[in-house]
């Protein structure tokens, strides 16, 4: 049976306190990520530190990316594992886009 890939975007908040160049190399660190599994990062759009919602840890800003990538149905659950045990990383949500 063939792989199937589906398209999906994955949103993550990171402790603007890191600096730019760690904020850097994790953006980096998740594209590995992406590319390891055999999967292709369509695009990575760094939104730059912007103000939350609400307080997360006592924290009233964050640094926001937006990366869409595709994948088989397996990273995802990988990407939401590496990322919750990821130090600096406040928040995340993956979704997938494509309609089932």
């Amino acid at each position: 049976m063939a792989k199937v890939t589906a398209n999906y975007e994955v949103v993550y908040i990171m402790d603007p306190a890191l600096g730019d160049e760690a904020i850097a190399a994790m953006i980096e660190k998740f594209k590995a990520l992406v590319e390891s599994q055999q999967g292709t990062v369509a695009e990575v759009d760094d939104w730059g530190k912007r103000r939350l919602a609400y307080p997360i840890n006592d924290l009233n800003e964050g640094h926001y990316v937006l990366m869409t990538f595709t994948s088989t149905p397996d990273l995802p659950a990988e990407m939401d594992r590496v990322m919750k045990i990821t130090e600096g990383v406040m928040r995340s949500m993956i979704v997938c886009k494509d309609e089932k």
